[in-house]
């Protein structure tokens, strides 16, 4: 891999406090034999885990996920609205592709010197480097997954490179899927079930991860004749031996403050302390519509930094959250309502300054209101439902960026993985089992227990309505926003059919070719030998 890894990436662990958290700084003006001590080899260990910063929680990471799928579209703002659209934009010039390829491949080298260099440090207890063996082979399988899942055949290492390697070759998809569950299963035997510092990989996230590989693979062309068994293995195991539990109140999961919940298995840290944040983590910023230049309102921290990137379809908010009454998501998900924070002739601070009821109301009925009244048909590219699992009110400032963990895996999809597994496996009422335990979980409270309980029976679902396109709604339903979407619908087979029937801006011009991610085009030019391009690019 030509200059794919010219140096070693490598960061600190500052831990300070009750609640431990890792974090990671920089570390320069030391030698190579300083990764050969016990300090130096902690340090490399915690840089396993920087590029993560480069693609959860940030523009890059969620629009190549988030974009160009059934439920999201491109707002008005934002530089990179082809990636929805699926122009000729989309090409390997594009730089959030080569930014996540050399980001993962630094890391990917730190995670390689932690594995090769373990044995040369004898002062190392065997814990300590079984522990950081581990760490490093998570992360190193992470980064692989997501990069199989976008690119297909890519450069596989697990050596570290210690100099300029100028050949690099694609190697077959098969050969990367064994390294990713290779590095998984030692991670899964050698991680403890909780980390003291929140952050670091552990038992439950590995095998989170498992699942997930397993469930991708069986209809990759790597398939292997268990995967779904294995996919339902893993996931049923995570579901029902860590302690995890689906908190009573979906609405809860994403709270800020509490994200270090019992349904979050594994988050990507961020801070408050600006020394050891990063300034790409600005998901708080990209589903809110622009609330800022409506009548009484201004913008502020609690309302958020409205940069417009993403905006529902039309298909996500109408047919996916259809069901308002028996489903809380909808309501727990979006904020529909904004309150005057400026006042204005027509308003004082704290009334009703934009309601969105979604659903139609007549012209006579808007202008009856003293406040913006916008129904689903005068939505635009401006002025939508805001998702706000990602808002965040602890920002120093409207400049700043964000400063809270996200959560990439947590219990709820364990429940969706088992359902998809079980009844690809023909087992279809312990899928709905799995499903209808998740639906009810998200049912609306009542004001009595009857209506509660009338609620969470209507959530329920049979096995006549059992396929891949309600495991994909579901999906959509309860994962949306946290960066997977695209490769849902890319595994399952469903990405064009379904960006063509419900993204009008991306149905027109998605093509096979759209399947992969391009190759980005500085890995082709700095290699010396041939490295073909994907197909159609």
């Amino acid at each position: 891999m030509k200059n794919i890894c010219w140096y070693l990436f490598v960061c600190a662990c500052i831990v300070t406090g009750c609640n431990k958290m890792l974090d990671e700084d920089v570390v320069s003006s030391v030698t190579d034999d300083f990764y050969n001590t016990p300090g130096g080899f902690t340090t490399a260990v915690n840089g396993s885990y920087a590029a993560l910063r480069s693609f959860y929680s940030t523009e890059r990471g969620m629009t190549v996920t988030v974009f160009g799928t059934d439920t999201y579209t491109n707002g008005s703002d934002g530089d990179f609205k082809f990636t929805n659209q699926y122009t000729s934009q989309l090409d390997g010039r594009y730089a959030h592709l080569r930014e996540i390829w050399n980001a993962f491949y630094q890391s990917i080298n730190t995670a390689n010197a932690v594995v090769s260099r373990a044995d040369q440090v004898p002062e190392l207890d065997s814990v300590a480097k079984r522990s950081g063996i581990a760490q490093a082979r998570f992360c190193r399988a992470n980064y692989y997954f997501i990069l199989l899942q976008m690119f297909g055949a890519v450069p596989l290492r697990l050596t570290e490179n210690t100099q300029i390697v100028t050949e690099a070759h694609r190697d077959p998809v098969p050969d990367i899927y064994n390294a990713i569950i290779a590095d998984l299963n030692y991670a899964a035997q050698s991680l403890p079930v909780t980390q003291s510092e929140w952050g670091r990989a552990t038992k439950p996230a590995a095998e989170h991860l498992l699942a997930r590989v397993y469930l991708t693979r069986a209809t990759s062309e790597a398939k292997g004749t268990h995967d779904y068994d294995s996919a339902a293995v893993y996931a049923t195991k995570v579901i029902n031996s860590y302690g995890l539990s689906l908190l009573p109140d979906v609405g809860q999961v994403w709270a800020q403050g509490k994200e270090n919940n019992a349904e979050t298995i594994w988050a990507v840290q961020y801070t408050n302390d600006a020394l050891y944040n990063s300034g790409d983590n600005n998901a708080c910023r990209f589903f809110l519509m622009q609330y800022d230049v409506l009548g009484g309102m201004k913008r502020d921290l609690a309302n958020g930094t409205p940069w417009k990137r993403f905006r529902p379809t039309k298909f996500l908010l109408d047919t996916l959250y259809a069901d308002r009454v028996n489903d809380a998501r909808y309501n727990k998900f979006y904020t529909v309502v904004w309150f005057a924070n400026a006042g204005s002739a027509k308003l004082k601070v704290g009334d009703t300054s934009v309601y969105m009821p979604g659903q139609d109301v007549s012209d006579a009925v808007i202008a009856s209101k003293n406040y913006q009244l916008v129904p689903p048909r005068n939505y635009t590219e401006r002025l939508y439902p805001s998702l706000n699992k990602f808002a965040d009110a602890l920002r120093p400032d409207n400049q700043a960026s964000g400063v809270r963990p996200f959560i990439a895996f947590r219990l709820a999809e364990d429940y969706l993985i088992a359902a998809e597994a079980y009844m690809y496996k023909n087992e279809k009422g312990t899928a709905v089992t799995y499903l209808n335990t998740l639906r009810m979980r998200s049912a609306a409270v009542g004001a009595t227990d009857e209506e509660t309980n009338a609620h969470k029976e209507a959530m329920k679902i049979t096995e006549a309505q059992l396929d891949i396109d309600f495991i994909l709604d579901e999906r959509g339903r309860e994962l949306v926003g946290e960066q997977l979407q695209w490769f849902d619908l890319k595994r399952t087979n469903k990405l064009l059919e379904r960006v063509r029937l419900h993204n009008p801006q991306g149905g027109p011009n998605i093509e096979t070719k759209h399947l992969l991610r391009p190759i980005p085009q500085d890995q082709i030019d700095r290699t010396s030998n041939e490295f073909p391009q994907n197909p159609g690019y």
